[in-house]
């Protein structure tokens, strides 16, 4: 089961993605607030502290295969989550080895990552110009409201899959 937990709930979470907008209020859209939950990177950063180990890169790969799987069936321009998504992931995966992980570093970990993802998919978005949102409206319409509903996946999947990550990965690194 250690091999398969990753993948598996990737997966769910790929599926659940295109109903993600169903959790954000209607009040924020009428209140002129742009909201995009990342439900699938959250679970890639929870792999990423929790399951990986310093020498193995799942963590990355998984980001590479669930952004193009999101590229593919979400957006508008393939490879834009796929860059993202594993450029932010490598990073997190080498400031991991740098740091002891409990959950103020995770969550610490998790605002810096989604706030580079978000900003290098805002970022890759107006260099293309399919965004025409300023830098300003960007900051206080979007990347505010998106970092609060991150953080409460975050915490839904941080007592949901902590544990069984460590486990898996005791098991599939450290019991050979």
């Amino acid at each position: 089961m250690s091999r398969l937990f990753p993948p598996l709930i990737l997966f769910m979470l790929i599926i659940l993605q295109g109903i993600n907008f169903l959790f954000i209020p209607d009040s924020f859209e009428a209140s002129g607030f742009i909201v995009t939950i990342h439900g699938v990177f959250v679970f890639l950063i929870m792999i990423g502290l929790y399951y990986d180990e310093e020498t193995s890169y799942y963590s990355f790969l998984y980001a590479i295969l669930s952004g193009l799987v999101l590229d593919i069936v979400y957006s508008q321009i393939i490879g834009v989550y796929m860059f993202s998504y594993a450029v932010v992931i490598y990073v997190i995966h080498h400031l991991r080895k740098v740091l002891h992980v409990n959950f103020y570093v995770s969550s610490f970990v998790f605002f810096l990552a989604i706030i580079l993802v978000d900003g290098m998919i805002y970022w890759l978005y107006q260099l293309i110009g399919i965004t025409g949102l300023s830098i300003q409206d960007y900051l206080e319409q979007r990347l505010l409201m998106t970092l609060a509903m991150n953080y409460l996946v975050f915490l839904i999947q941080f007592m949901l899959f902590k544990r069984l990550l460590a486990r898996y990965s005791f098991e599939r690194f450290e019991q050979k």
